[in-house]
């Protein structure tokens, strides 16, 4: 009943006749009778207000929040006190929330705020009134103190509050451990945050605790149930000879698998033919996890809280067991695997002209790396080619598919982004000793593009199959957002005209206009700031980025969990043919549930592999103080300048350390002006820093500019601006004006030149 009166009550909320009631009103109005009803229906009242769904005035009238000014949404909090709240109308600008009128709210809370008229810059200020759900329970931090008084600093910079220990509730951490806290009582106006000590990771300085604090921090689980290990043992170790029924036998068809040099888990195997008449086909073979992860299964439960993989610097928190992972799943070579193949056929230009997905099994033939590849297809290295001669000739068919295919999607839109990738190097201690900066080759665009076919390929059979689905969207970016980016991009001689909507090959010649120029790097993360994040989705929305209707993750069931449902999707309809009214209804109930929590659940792996990431970086910066570096300005904020070196770290020249002047920050133009002197500092001007100060922990490196002589290697532009049309296609060429007309019947007499 209850559900029922909530149901009516949000429905009769929302018709635009509706003001705010009192208990009685609403009680009427809904024709609730009797004193049990009335009282179920003010504890119902009570718990949607305690969940921040509906809101009651100081004159006790109720109605949704948004019509009484008030807004739902998640807390971002900051260092310095202060937040900001992300709404849950994703329509909507985040509010800015002063310190003093945080209300105890903690960074990932859900809360209800006030939002008031005034602003924080091109932001709506608000005051948080309710905190409806905490998000924090247990957090990570450094244990402090001693006779009798102890306390955690938090590793997380975005809680800016220490928290309390009771004495005996310590579990004997000294000073200077890294612990687990569970808080007991939260924070208040008036009082600190209180807790207790629930696990002793280590001391700060040990090895291997600075990233178990991070895995900590971010709540993932590294160790396993003991019902998941035991459920994993019980699976063979070898394919066995009754679950080849009815699968597609590829064990003496050529087949390769091609991955980074210390990758452990294969989840894909390819194979290439082509016709004489100049078709192909494309043959991808994906690990059959679904086999053996069965739906509620303790695996499928482990499988499903994780989420995804988590690859930090050096090490793996899988999504599966090692026994799965790394054995029976993996298409290890030379032996029998299962796996879900997608066969493409695929003509000249690109276009899939035919495909057929379907169980197989196949035993590859070769473990090829990125590196063996990249040195066959463009060096023709002689001990390498004889070495896998008998693939060879595959793999030079895959390198002119690859190319016609991206071609083929660059030429639609394709936004691709050619950001700097690094590799930190660690000894046995997990201490950095090197970053190396990797750079993209044609063997690993080569794999990428026959995922993304396949991917594709996957999600159109399925959208016009008309069944519910898992889809990986990206949707259109926000219109402010480009708008800020349009106006960024004139610093740089560059404009966009059209309509308020976007083309992504719009984006992509942008890109591929600054291609190699000093101001690529920042210009690209400008844009990628402007766009959405993509997410899972119930939904076919499209991928923006992708520049394609059709879009899902099918390739990679090991260690990412959508993908593992997208395979059982593909088994459920087509292989055990449950298309009925009465199956699908029950799969589109429980689809927007995983997509939410598989979103999320990346989001998470992203921010730690992040801050591990960081963390590295500063560890090995932290013997270079007093060193000398180039660099590139990389990002330009009202309180400083952050300068990227070569190896991609990047540090923060902090605008009180820039001591020759007094300098203002230009917003709108993203560079730094000196009141006295003039003198500017812009995105992409290269510089010469010096190594002053670095705090591991949080990841923080402190440069100073050194030798003035700093060079602008901005690109030659001409007056007029390069000017790019929001639908992606080329401006018509002027004609001359004033009257140029050349007479068809008379040709122009060619005039003679003036010696």
């Amino acid at each position: 009943m209850n559900e029922q009166w909530k149901e009516q009550l949000i429905r009769w909320m929302e018709t635009s006749s509706y003001t705010p009631s009192t208990v009685h009103e609403l009680q009427r109005a809904l024709e609730i009778d009797g004193a049990e009803n009335f009282k179920e229906f003010v504890k119902l009242l009570v718990e949607m207000e305690q969940r921040g769904e509906i809101v009651r005035s100081r004159a006790n009238r109720y109605g949704l929040p948004e019509q009484m000014n008030f807004m739902r949404g998640r807390f971002i909090g900051h260092a310095k006190g202060f937040g900001f709240v992300e709404p849950e109308d994703k329509e909507l600008d985040d509010i800015f929330i002063p310190p003093t009128k945080t209300n105890g709210a903690m960074n990932g809370d859900t809360v209800l705020i006030r939002v008031s008229d005034e602003s924080f810059g091109d932001r709506r200020e608000g005051e948080v009134t309710r905190i409806v759900e905490r998000k924090t329970t247990s957090i990570v931090g450094t244990f402090h103190g001693g006779e009798g008084y102890y306390y955690v600093v938090p590793d997380e910079k975005k809680l800016p509050m220490d928290i309390l220990i009771p004495k005996g509730k310590t579990l004997g951490a000294m000073d200077g451990h890294k612990v687990l806290v569970e808080i007991t009582e939260w924070p208040s106006e008036i009082r600190s945050a209180t807790g207790m000590v629930t696990k002793v990771l280590g001391h700060k300085n040990d090895p291997g605790v600075d990233i178990l604090s991070i895995v900590h921090k971010h709540g993932i689980v590294v160790d396993f149930p003991e019902d998941v290990l035991e459920q994993a043992e019980k699976i063979p170790d070898t394919v066995l000879p009754e679950q080849l029924e009815g699968r597609e036998d590829y064990r003496d068809e050529l087949t390769i698998t091609i991955d980074g040099d210390d990758a452990k888990d294969l989840d894909d195997a390819i194979a290439v033919t082509k016709t004489e008449d100049g078709l192909y086909t494309l043959t991808v073979h994906i690990s059959d996890v679904s086999y053996y992860v069965t739906k509620d299964s303790p695996m499928d439960k482990e499988a499903y809280d994780r989420g995804t993989s988590v690859y930090l610097t050096d090490r793996v928190i899988p999504m599966l067991p090692h026994k799965l992972s790394n054995g029976i799943c993996s298409l290890n070579p030379g032996v029998d695997r299962l796996t879900m193949t997608c066969e493409m056929t695929i003509d000249e230009s690109g276009t899939i002209v035919d495909h057929q997905i379907y169980e197989s099994v196949i035993r590859s033939d070769e473990r090829m790396t990125y590196k063996d590849v990249y040195n066959i297809l463009e060096h023709e290295e002689p001990t390498l080619m004889k070495k896998y001669e008998r693939v060879v000739p595959m793999l030079f068919h895959m390198k002119e598919l690859a190319h016609i295919l991206r071609t083929k999607r660059q030429a639609r839109g394709s936004i691709d982004f050619n950001f700097k990738e690094s590799k930190i190097i660690v000894d046995d201690k997990g201490w950095p000793v090197d970053i190396e900066v990797i750079e993209r080759t044609v063997s690993e665009r080569l794999i990428e593009e026959f995922m993304l076919a396949a991917n594709e390929t996957i999600a159109e059979h399925f959208h016009w199959l008309n069944v519910p689905f898992m889809y990986r969207v990206h949707e259109n970016p926000k219109e402010e957002r480009l708008e800020h980016f349009f106006s960024f991009l004139t610093n740089f001689g560059l404009a966009m005209k059209g309509g308020q909507s976007v083309h992504p090959r719009a984006l992509q010649q942008i890109l591929e206009q600054i291609e190699d120029t000093p101001e690529e790097p920042v210009i690209s993360m400008m844009l990628l700031r402007s766009m959405q994040q993509a997410k899972y989705l119930d939904a076919n929305l499209g991928h923006f980025g992708l520049s394609t209707d059709f879009y899902t993750h099918f390739t990679a069931p090991i260690r990412r969990y959508p993908d593992l449902i997208v395979h059982r999707l593909i088994r459920h309809y087509l292989i055990n043919g449950q298309i009925g009214k009465k199956s699908t209804k029950k799969v589109a109930s429980q689809l927007p549930e995983i997509a939410e929590h598989t979103s999320a659940r990346e989001r998470r792996a992203v921010d730690a592999e992040r801050d591990t990431e960081s963390l590295k970086k500063a560890q090995f910066m932290l013997d270079k103080i007093g060193e000398t570096y180039e660099g590139v300005v990389s990002s330009v904020t009202n309180f400083g300048i952050f300068v990227e070196l070569e190896n991609t770290v990047e540090g923060l020249v902090h605008v009180r350390e820039m001591k020759d002047d007094y300098y203002r920050f230009d917003e709108r133009a993203m560079m730094m002006i000196g009141e006295r002197t003039a003198k500017q500092y812009r995105l992409g001007d290269v510089v010469q820093v010096e190594v002053t100060n670095v705090n591991p922990e949080e990841g923080d490196i402190d440069f100073v500019f050194v030798n003035e002589k700093r060079q602008r290697k901005t690109s030659k532009r001409s007056s007029r601006p390069k000017t790019f049309r929001s639908d992606g296609q080329k401006n018509k060429k002027r004609r001359p004006r004033g009257n140029n007309k050349i007479s068809r019947k008379h040709p122009a007499k060619r005039r003679r030149r003036k010696k």
